[in-house]
């Protein structure tokens, strides 16, 4: 779960934009080259424009709720599923850059089997893809980490001024990396319209459908022969390992390269013990109103004190960073009736299916993790690691040696990149699962 202090991940969007005398390959190629430096000099650009922009034109943005674009039609159960429903260009953060982007509604089916509207933003370069082959796509899962539409990834990347929606502007140059080397991408509003966090099922059909649209959006000049690659880290690598192990089942027409995901979330309860008491436990109340609001039948609520039924009444539509801010080294159990409450059968039968593990993607995979991670504890990610090989699955692994959740986003971040374009260019690996 990104966190505000991961401020600073990467590279940006303005960075010295291509010109017709530049091909944006290269300029991928270059920026590979340049290294880490390149990323960040980037990324500053990025962030001083943002600063400077007109806030009163990032506040003319209507959130999602007050958005009747957001809105589901009478007719949504007809549509099939990745189905476009609505789509109107946007300006990318509200800002003139060289990017053709679009906001997309598109029909998916929540883990209830409900038809659900959920919104994707599409970008892509302005320059033309200079090839070979069709222009790739990269679906890339920012970490959404929260519990209302204000904090949705589309309204942040509209201009939305929120501060709940700052883990767009955070994984903006992860974006930004893929656009410079020419490629599209596509990100979507995963956790949908009630923004149900921790919902493996829903986040998973959310990124399915949402490259199904935007493969058919005809603006974006993209169709069934194009590369498709993944990414995601921390919330984003959760939703991005879940499409990847439903694809096969539910989406066997989207066919992936490859996958990258990093600070890889599992075991919620260990999560949510890691994180409790300190300044992260934010995110172990963010893990335990989603574990409750979304789960009525596992019980939590009726484990929980006067306070902790209060908590759950006055943030259940907040965003994860309010909720960081709100609770540092607040502690779980003042908010419960019984000890232990992250321990206790009724929170691991809310979480237990939105595990991640099973069954292994077939899909070549990149993942990655620190081994001293703040946030997301690594014995989770060697579990799933060691879940996946056991089932076959063709994957480089790195438990990274850079100290903590963000600094390895952040250094990693490249080696994740260039191995979704060896993928997208088709040069081939070995099988099996094999350590960097």
């Amino acid at each position: 779960m990104a966190t505000p202090d991961g401020i600073g991940r990467g590279t940006s969007l303005l960075g010295g934009a291509a010109t017709p005398r530049t091909p944006v390959r290269r300029i991928g190629t270059a920026l590979a080259r340049a290294g880490s430096s390149a990323v960040v000099a980037a990324a500053l650009v990025l962030v001083s424009a943002l600063i400077v922009a007109p806030g009163s034109a990032r506040a003319q943005v209507p959130p999602p709720d007050a958005d009747p674009f957001y809105a589901a039609p009478a007719d949504l159960d007809s549509y099939a599923e990745g189905a476009i429903v609505d789509s109107r260009p946007i300006a990318l953060f509200g800002l003139p850059l060289p990017i053709s982007t679009w906001q997309v509604k598109y029909r998916s089916t929540d883990a209830g089997g409900r038809a659900i509207p959920v919104v994707a933003t599409v970008m892509v370069p302005m320059l033309p893809w200079l090839g070979p082959g069709p222009r790739p796509l990269l679906s890339y899962q920012i970490a959404e980490d929260s519990l209302g539409t204000r904090c949705a990834p589309s309204y942040a990347l509209r201009g939305g001024g929120d501060p709940g929606g700052a883990q767009a502007w955070i994984d903006t140059p992860f974006m930004a990396d893929a656009l410079r080397r020419g490629w599209a991408v596509v990100t979507s509003d995963y956790e949908g319209p009630q923004s149900r966090f921790l919902d493996g099922v829903n986040s998973g059909r959310g990124v399915l459908d949402g490259i199904r649209a935007a493969r058919d959006l005809p603006a974006a000049g993209l169709g069934p022969a194009t590369p498709i690659a993944a990414w995601g880290y921390s919330g984003g690598a959760f939703a991005t390992l879940w499409a990847a192990q439903m694809q096969p089942q539910y989406a066997p027409d989207v066919r992936f390269a490859g996958i990258a995901a990093g600070g890889v979330p599992s075991n919620w309860p260990a999560i949510a013990q890691h994180v409790d008491g300190t300044m992260q436990a934010g995110l172990a109340m963010l893990i335990l109103i989603a574990a409750a609001r979304d789960n009525p039948d596992a019980g939590i609520m009726e484990l929980l004190n006067d306070r902790g039924r209060a908590m759950l009444a006055a943030d259940s539509a907040a965003c994860g960073p309010d909720l960081v801010a709100k609770y540092v080294n607040a502690r779980v159990d003042d908010y419960s009736s019984v000890p232990n409450l992250l321990s206790h059968p009724n929170f691991r039968a809310a979480t237990d299916p939105h595990e991640l593990g099973s069954p292994a993607p077939r899909i070549p995979m990149y993942l990655y993790h620190s081994t001293t991670d703040d946030v997301v504890p690594v014995a989770g990610f060697t579990d799933v690691l060691g879940r996946y090989c056991a089932q076959g699955a063709d994957i480089t692994s790195v438990h990274s040696a850079l100290p903590g959740h963000n600094p390895a986003a952040v250094g990693e971040a490249l080696g994740a990149m260039s191995y979704l374009a060896d993928r997208v260019a088709g040069v081939p690996i070995a099988p099996g699962c094999r350590p960097r």
